[in-house]
């Protein structure tokens, strides 16, 4: 893997670095209008996603195979050079694509969880964005101010089974320390052989998450992470900041409110925090769920305008005068919300009906399928991500499996749900739910 490794690296050589405290100095603040995160350039974003989408992609769930089966066709493009780093622990190949050759050096990884494959996505869209515009502006600018290595699909064998963890159950985020898998050695040698300036941690985070404790379903979250408990910023985790302002300005303006600040707690053991203790600027991106897109495409665009929104102002140096605020002022992550509540409802159950409402977690929370009772009563105090006004209505559970004869609506157990205009089960039918 060395000798690959140093086949990458010589990508770089003989390029200047940018120096350590690029960016730092003090600038004018530039708003969302602003040169590096307008609309102009989140529409371009957009544009390139609608234009250069990868057909051959339409699920969020897709296999090592599938992936590079793919983007293989881009791949000949001269411009993207592909570099084989290692193997998974089941001997799945795990690749680097470069383009460019500028001074600034960037890296980014995705899909470490096997289940996140939202930025996966977007990643393949901008490989053919750069493969087939070589007359772009933008590409252009790219290509000259800056060396990219795109490290796609880091844990290819947890996304054979769209599962988080690898092949040996280990969470591939939390080896940074130890460096037990061959994924993580994969990812901190790549780290430490191109020595780049910024890194791009591309994660999905859980739909059930609000931007603030009553805000709506966060869409995206950002992070500049911690490098120690003191969550200090210094120059390298300041760099970080001020291009998460640039990706929250971009996509304040295409989905208000649903962007928020993911929780900075170091984490001693996870790649982002060290990466940033490391000397990288490591900006996290975690796509949470819009309504309405169950596979993510929608969330794969806005992760495609991000990231070119976010490169392109490295390549210019705009992001040094974006003002934090943007980041910093955005909702933290709230937790811990149902993924739907039925309020206000009465519930028939053992030949009478109880005032009560029904918290439902699902199965999968994006595609809202497989209905799990999560809990019964009161519950008027508790955060969902949607809810239903059942006031007048009654809840009548589906059929229930009697234990030693008794019925029993149990919690974490599959349930369904029939919304009627009345305690007869034979009462016309307003909603269901399973």
């Amino acid at each position: 893997m060395m000798r690959e490794l140093m086949l990458l690296t010589s990508v770089a050589m003989g390029i200047s670095c940018a120096s350590a405290t690029r960016g730092t100095e003090a600038s004018p603040a530039v708003s969302p209008s602003g040169a590096c995160c307008g609309k102009p350039v989140l529409d371009r974003g957009l544009e390139v996603a609608r234009q250069y989408r990868v057909a051959a992609i339409t699920t969020r769930r897709f296999t090592h195979d599938q992936f590079w089966s793919a983007v293989r066709p881009l791949l000949r493009d001269s411009s993207l050079r592909v570099t084989r780093l290692g193997q998974s622990i089941l001997g799945r190949e795990i690749r680097a694509i470069t383009f460019g050759s500028g001074p600034v050096k960037v890296l980014l990884w995705s899909q470490m969880h096997g289940d996140e494959a939202t930025a996966t996505m977007a990643l393949a869209d901008i490989f053919r964005f750069l493969a087939q515009a070589p007359n772009d502006e933008l590409r252009q600018r790219l290509a000259r101010e800056l060396t990219i290595v795109f490290v796609p699909m880091l844990n290819p064998d947890g996304a054979e089974l769209f599962q988080r963890e690898n092949a040996a159950g280990i969470d591939v985020n939390r080896d940074a320390r130890q460096l037990a898998t061959p994924e993580a050695r994969i990812l901190k040698g790549i780290r430490d052989s191109l020595l780049p300036e910024f890194g791009f941690n591309l994660h999905d985070q859980n739909a059930r998450t609000l931007a603030g404790s009553t805000g709506p379903q966060a869409a995206i979250a950002l992070l500049a992470p911690a490098y120690d408990e003191t969550k200090a910023y210094n120059p390298v985790r300041s760099r970080a900041r001020q291009v998460a302002a640039v990706i929250a300005g971009l996509l304040s303006q295409e989905i208000p409110g649903r962007v928020s600040r993911y929780d900075d707690d170091f984490t001693p053991r996870a790649f982002g925090d060290l990466m940033q203790q490391w000397g990288t600027s490591v900006i996290l991106i975690e796509s949470g769920t819009l309504a309405g897109d169950p596979d993510k495409q929608r969330l794969r665009a806005l992760n495609t305008a991000a990231i070119l929104g976010a490169l392109d102002a490295i390549a210019t140096g705009s992001y040094r005068q974006v003002d934090t605020h943007f980041y910093d002022g955005l909702a933290e992550n709230f937790t811990g919300a149902s993924d739907l509540i039925i309020r206000g409802g009465l519930l028939v159950f053992h030949g009478g009906v109880i005032r009560a409402d029904v918290a439902i977690n699902f199965d999968d929370p994006t595609g809202k399928t497989g209905a799990r009772l999560r809990d019964v009563g009161d519950l008027r105090d508790l955060s969902a991500i949607d809810t239903i006004d059942a006031t007048g209505l009654f809840l009548h559970p589906g059929p229930i499996t009697p234990r030693d004869g008794e019925v029993y609506l149990r919690l974490g157990t599959s349930v369904s749900f029939a919304i009627r205009r009345g305690a007869n089960p034979a009462s016309e039918l307003v909603r269901r739910i399973n």
